[in-house]
């Protein structure tokens, strides 16, 4: 399906069946490296499965899917369309033929194009997900935040403040409009310099290799790279981006978590500071293997 020849709706489409098996895939582990991102009190990897399917059932895995089901398969469809797009608009105004192969600068181009139009799109959808996935973490924090706060000599037990099992956010768009409500509009784009920092190298780390491990893939220059071949490249780029892209992802998900009533970075470069200094250079890469 194609609309002209320099635009393609089929790219689009991809992206979108793409994105939703994404989700139904991932997002177990993406649940528990938020967890483990943003989280407290977990040992390893490990240990946070157990905690998770302990006190949540199998379920937990699953908080706040409804939401990325919904909207990365969007998200998904306009990075790969946008990115395919990108490349024949560049081909037709570089070289006058929207099918000519592209360049590794052309590439490249493209790549931080469509790293900078993901931010846009993609930065309220990772808030609202981990807001969600965050929720018995963000109670806790809101919790001891008002037991602190009782004046001392007051008898109150601490359990008469807390709140169990009643989330803060009755689902995607009551936390949306919460967010709204408490923060204003730049609410949903908290966290959104630092996805700028993860997702145009990022973008770039994943394209790149992808298109010359998909070249090198192919039986000769003039046929296309078999399914295999193309998960292939696919698994290897993807691998390379995400180990490039982890540290900023790490203070990405650590700002979006952090509780309004209770905030504790001020910004990209404090939230990078106490975390090293607090926990060392391994946080960086502490989730790398989710």
């Amino acid at each position: 399906m194609q609309t002209s020849k320099s635009f393609r709706v089929d790219d689009f489409i991809a992206g979108w069946i793409g994105g939703a098996s994404s989700v139904v895939v991932g997002h177990p582990l993406d649940t528990v490296k938020t967890r483990l991102q943003a989280g407290k009190n977990y040992k390893n990897t490990l240990h946070c499965i157990l905690t998770i399917y302990r006190k949540e059932t199998a379920m937990g895995f699953f908080k706040g899917m409804s939401f990325p089901l919904a909207s990365i398969t969007v998200y998904n469809s306009a990075v790969f369309g946008f990115f395919s797009n990108t490349q024949r608009l560049i081909s037709k105004y570089r070289y006058g033929d929207g099918r000519h192969p592209c360049s590794m600068l052309d590439l490249t181009v493209a790549s931080m194009l469509t790293g900078l139009m993901s931010v846009g799109l993609g930065a309220p959808v990772d808030l609202v997900k981990i807001r969600l996935q965050m929720q018995t973490q963000m109670v806790l924090a809101e919790n001891l935040h008002l037991a602190g706060n009782v004046p001392s000599g007051t008898n109150i037990p601490l359990r008469s403040v807390d709140i169990p099992n009643q989330p803060l956010y009755r689902g995607p768009i009551h936390c949306i409009s919460s967010i709204l409500q408490a923060e204003g509009l730049q609410g949903l784009y908290r966290g959104a310099g630092a996805m700028i920092l993860r997702d145009v190298p990022g973008y770039t780390l994943y394209f790149l290799p992808y298109s010359i491990f998909c070249n090198l893939l192919k039986p000769d220059a003039t046929s296309s790279p078999h399914p295999c071949s193309i998960w292939l490249a696919g698994g290897l780029a993807g691998s390379i981006s995400w180990v490039t892209a982890t540290p900023a992802d790490v203070v990405k998900s650590r700002l979006q978590a952090d509780a309004q009533l209770q905030r504790k970075y001020r910004g990209i470069l404090h939230c990078i500071v106490h975390s090293y200094r607090t926990e060392g250079m391994q946080v960086s890469f502490s989730t790398a293997a989710c």
